[in-house]
């Protein structure tokens, strides 16, 4: 059997979730839930809500359990940076046994990336915010709130935020697994 984890980011509206328990919890605009493999549960919108939904075969360590997480971007602390400008949260633990995670990545009309980076890890992003440009290898992409990028390891990347308002990025990241 397929062991798979979830993370449900709300975008727009709300919803409602229940675990296979009972109990239930709200999540409105910018809080998210990840949910161990294979936990049962349901969704429920009264109205209309645009999520983000993010299911991957999980792969688990041998008693190194997850566990179910809900929790909104505001309550996250902003990280170092060191030698950036950009605000970074985490939503999901750094702890070896999450085999992902989920950043939230603020920048403001003109801030970029110091350095053009390069990650041994497949990652990907969805503008919610704003526009701005990025690099990948050698071309060069005007984003705006609603495109996603997946970028392959050791591909070159870089950002720049434009326009007159904040951009925000959710940024998938595969981690604490050797790559190969």
């Amino acid at each position: 059997m397929m062991l798979k984890a979830r993370f449900i980011f709300v975008v727009q509206g709300a919803v409602t979730l229940t675990n296979v328990s009972g109990i239930s919890h709200k999540l409105t605009v910018d809080s998210y839930a990840y949910l161990p493999p294979n936990v049962e549960h349901s969704l429920k919108c009264d109205g209309s809500a645009t999520l983000v939904v993010f299911e991957r075969r999980h792969a688990s360590l041998e008693n190194q359990p997850t566990e179910q997480i809900v929790g909104s971007t505001d309550q996250q602390p902003l990280l170092e940076t060191p030698g950036e400008v950009f605000q970074l949260r985490k939503l999901i633990p750094t702890s070896i046994p999450y085999d992902f995670n989920i950043h939230i990545m603020d920048f403001q009309p003109g801030e970029y990336l110091n350095v053009k980076e390069v990650h041994y890890n497949q990652h990907g992003l969805l503008l919610l915010e704003g526009q701005g440009i990025y690099r990948l290898g050698d071309s060069w992409y005007p984003v705006q709130a609603g495109d996603a990028i997946w970028m392959a390891p050791f591909v070159p990347q870089w950002y720049a935020a434009l326009g007159k308002s904040r951009s925000r990025y959710l940024l998938y990241k595969d981690v604490n697994r050797n790559p190969l």
